[in-house]
């Protein structure tokens, strides 16, 4: 009987295990930003911005802005962004492109501006 619950037991664990390990790490777009017709960049390619959540295993949220030529943000010029900066559902109030680069500023007050030279060309 106590081998059996035993067994019961290690199998509910295993259980619960392989469905946390199922759900993470999770990763969601909640921001997206495409470049203007007007600016225009020496490679001749469309980017975007993306500002993406990931939620770690334990419950906490990391942020990463991706600047490139990927629509689905698999590659290009990544930055962590620190979770003081981030308001939840009201991350950023705004995104400027220029021939410069990108300018983010987020609904807390802080900017961030990436030059152009770091996502073009694939990076």
């Amino acid at each position: 009987m106590v081998k059996n619950l035993s067994l019961l037991l290690a199998g509910l664990l295993a259980g619960v295990a392989i469905m946390l390990a199922g759900q993470w790490p999770r990763a969601e777009v909640v921001y997206r930003s495409e470049q203007p017709s007007t600016v225009t960049y020496e490679d001749d390619s469309a980017h975007q911005l993306g500002l993406i959540r990931r939620d770690t295993l334990f419950g906490d949220a990391t942020h990463l802005l991706v600047v490139g030529r990927d629509p689905g943000f698999g590659y290009g010029h990544w930055v962590n962004v620190h979770t003081s900066v981030i308001d939840a559902g009201k991350e950023i109030a705004e995104t400027a492109w220029t021939p410069e680069g990108v300018r983010v500023r987020f609904m807390s007050g802080h900017e961030l501006f990436v030059p152009a030279r770091y996502f073009l060309h694939g990076r």
